[in-house]
């Protein structure tokens, strides 16, 4: 009997220790997501700041979006990179959820639907930039500072209902991997959403909001 209970214990350390390794993974490998996803926000959004373009009202961004996505060729390493990364996160989690009535298996697989979430995003997120970035050089008379473009665009992109909150510096970015991994792993797009993001961008008092981060620069 002693010796029964003794291998059951062991069994079950063993067992525990198997779900801690693989929880502490699935850890890592989504904080590695999210990083990817950080890296690829900048480089998008960097590369619209830097060039003389700039989309001049919500109308012409979402004329723009219906036409088609840009040439996302310089991007592509950097969405690859957030792809593969979230494919085996997707597939965690999937194993983990006690649902029967969805495809997980299938959805969770789908590298293809995660990828065309993730450009479309990505493309959703460079035109909201660009309306940010020229409604406060329109304001400011100056060139648009990067972060704050950022901050906005993401704010706007994840609750385009409430204004953004200048007094919390970080980046939604957890949120926004969310968003545009699992959406993609459902077959589910943000147009909609991107939509109504343009048009708060076009009602925010940018004037404001700069002069704003501006006073909390200095008090910092």
């Amino acid at each position: 009997m002693g010796r029964a209970s003794s291998t059951l214990a062991s069994v079950r350390t063993r067992a525990s220790s198997a779900r801690t390794g693989a929880g502490t993974s699935s850890l890592k490998a989504s904080k590695a997501l999210v990083a990817a996803v950080g890296r690829l926000v900048d480089d998008a959004i960097d590369r619209t700041l830097l060039t003389n373009e700039r989309v001049t009202s919500a109308a012409d961004a979402k004329r723009l979006l219906a036409g088609g996505q840009a040439d996302t060729d310089a991007l592509a390493g950097d969405i690859q990179r957030v792809v593969v990364l979230a494919v085996p996160v997707v597939r965690t989690l999937a194993r983990g959820a006690k649902l029967t009535r969805v495809p997980w298996v299938m959805l969770a697989s789908s590298a293809v639907s995660i990828g065309v979430a993730v450009r479309a995003g990505v493309r959703e997120l460079q035109v909201l930039a660009s309306l940010v970035a020229h409604r406060l050089e329109q304001a400011t008379g100056s060139p648009a500072d990067p972060a704050l473009v950022k901050k906005l665009a993401i704010d706007l992109y994840l609750q385009p209902k409430r204004a953004p909150n200048l007094a919390d510096n970080k980046l939604r970015l957890v949120r926004l991997t969310r968003k545009w991994i699992f959406r993609g792993a459902f077959g589910r797009n943000t147009s909609k959403r991107a939509r109504k993001a343009l048009d708060a961008a076009e009602r925010l008092d940018l004037a404001a909001l700069s002069t704003q981060r501006s006073g909390d620069a200095r008090l910092s």
